[in-house]
């Protein structure tokens, strides 16, 4: 039963979370001396402190019961083994499998799904040792400079954001460049430090069908050919299923990486659509990537509901959703390589369980996943801060910091780790009226002054917020770290009894856009539009007419 108002469960939840929010954080603390490490997970690389959420032990016992009510173990082990979990599409979901070891045994339709996967690694690994070596040139005898990763969606956010994350590990002759957007600024800049001579192209897309990746793909073949390029089957290579239409582009079969229908988009970075991670980092490292999944994988499967993290961490989620009606996530990395992880959770978070169908096609009737957005600390503290700590609406922070930095500078990490902590404690503790009136007085300033400002320098504090803390940032944890939102998701959406696996929210637009491009391109064609678009229409175009 989804949390609704007929489920007993469900209703004890409820009603402990209403206790628990009356007490706030600071009675919480006070209540429990050991509350801090109570509510700790730790493993030997990382720490979890979740203590200074809106929960205490009554509410999580309450959720988990509530949890186990859903058979949370025994579906994350059915859909680890290979049974069809996207019902809309029919398909398994197994992203899992690509990092498992090899003498896991997953079989689907009589075939290992270990083997195939396997065969696939090792052609990973004897191209991405090519490139990187220098054995695999270009037309003209050159070893590659720069790999430009072509694909959107989770063809691109998953290993660009990687490859930004691990760039320290990064082979330093090799400049690695992703373009996602159909706006032909991005390819245009991305081309103009590029020589086709040493450019290796990687195109992304299961179908070689979609829309964007194909217009940046044809771009930049046009721009290899023109430039006196040679050979476009030395330069391009293709992560796709359609071995029709790559040939057709150009693409020799021998530089085609397979993944399967299985595979997840925003899930795939295991799989060969991480060939640039493999590429930019030396395929070791990418295997730790991988061992650092698993690894999590492993916890997941293995670890009682009450010590799970991924369980707890969603069960956290589903309380501020669906208790305290909080309906926007921050995620927050106190690390300049960990810049695009937001960007690439959102597709994970949102795409996933931004649903209001059930998986037996009726409405919801409770909130499904939050707006998930986020930026790097510190610079965040300058943006929005100010709203996490006096706006009007809460916001669950989620803080990701490493205590060890790649690029020690006299005691900047040790000040970017004090902002880290102090903003959690900031949010928690906030400032009273009385702290803020001693303040003032201390400041030497008047009676009045003091009466005019107070309102506006008091926080009420009481805002939730997690820390992650990682021993460092490296491929290992990287990979235990995405897995660990990945199940997360998986559990909020069993919780909230959506499937999160399809994502036909995104189909819309696009069969719009297509009716509409005719008549953008067609000075005459007028299409059947809503009135709106029409307008719009007439006004690109006169703008155009106007601009030449």
């Amino acid at each position: 039963m989804p949390p609704s108002e007929q489920s007993p469960s469900w209703l004890k939840v409820k009603d402990s979370s209403q206790k628990t929010y009356k007490k706030g954080l600071k009675q919480l603390f006070q209540e429990d001396p050991h509350r801090a490490h109570s509510f700790t997970f730790k493993e030997s690389f990382a720490l979890i402190d979740i203590s200074k959420q809106w929960i205490d032990s009554d509410l999580l016992n309450a959720a988990l019961e509530f949890a186990q009510e859903h058979h949370i173990d025994s579906l994350f082990k059915q859909v680890y083994m290979g049974s069809i979990f996207n019902k809309t599409e029919s398909k398994e979901v197994l992203h899992t499998a690509l990092r498992a070891e090899k003498n896991d045994t997953i079989v689907i339709h009589d075939e290992s799904v270990i083997e195939k996967i396997d065969e696939v690694k090792k052609r990973i690994q004897l191209y991405s040792d090519g490139i990187r070596q220098g054995i695999i040139q270009g037309y003209s005898g050159k070893p590659f400079t720069d790999i430009v990763n072509i694909g959107i969606g989770g063809s691109d956010l998953g290993p660009h954001m990687v490859c930004d994350a691990l760039r320290h590990f990064a082979q330093k002759n090799l400049n690695i460049h992703f373009v996602s957007n159909i706006d032909p600024t991005h390819i245009s800049d991305t081309l103009s430090t590029c020589n086709p001579e040493t450019t290796l192209f990687i195109i992304a897309s299961k179908t070689f069908t979609t829309e964007e990746t194909l217009a940046n793909a044809n771009a930049a073949k046009a721009w290899f050919l023109q430039s006196g390029g040679k050979d476009v089957s030395k330069h391009f290579v293709a992560l796709s299923t359609n071995y029709e239409a790559t040939a057709e582009f150009g693409i020799h079969p021998d530089r085609v990486f397979v993944f399967w229908d299985w595979i997840g988009g925003r899930f795939s970075l295991w799989s060969a659509i991480g060939l640039s991670i493999a590429i930019s980092i030396g395929y070791d490292e990418f295997s730790n990537l991988l061992h650092g999944a698993y690894y999590m994988d492993m916890h997941m499967y293995n670890t009682p509901l009450k010590d799970n993290i991924p369980v707890i961490l969603a069960l956290i989620d589903i309380i501020n959703t669906n208790c305290y009606s909080i309906s926007t996530q921050a995620i927050l990395p106190y690390d300049e390589y960990l810049r695009l992880l937001p960007s690439f959770l959102q597709q994970m978070l949102m795409e996933s369980n931004g649903k209001y169908i059930t998986k037996d096609g009726n409405r919801v009737q409770w909130q499904t996943s939050p707006i998930v957005w986020g930026q790097p600390g510190t610079d965040s503290q300058h943006s929005f801060f100010q709203l996490l700590h006096q706006g009007t609406q809460i916001v669950n922070a989620e803080f990701i910091i490493c205590a060890q930095t790649h690029n020690p500078i006299a005691d900047m990490h040790e000040r970017l780790i004090a902002n880290c902590f102090a903003q959690s404690a900031a949010l928690m503790l906030g400032k009273s009226e009385q702290e803020v009136v001693i303040e003032l007085q201390a400041s030497g300033l008047s009676h009045q002054k003091i009466q005019e400002l107070l309102p506006h320098k008091i926080f009420q504090g009481n805002r939730p917020s997690t820390t992650i803390l990682l021993n460092e940032l490296n491929p290992f944890t990287l990979g235990w770290l995405i897995a660990l939102y990945e199940h997360r998701t998986f559990v909020q959406g069993i919780l909230w009894d959506i499937c999160s696996y399809d994502q036909w929210g995104v189909e819309l637009g696009k069969q719009l856009a297509k009716q509409i491009l005719p008549s953008i391109k067609d000075e005459y064609h007028s299409g059947h539009h809503d009135s709106s678009t029409t307008n719009l229409i007439e006004a690109y175009k006169a703008m155009n007419i106007r601009g030449h």
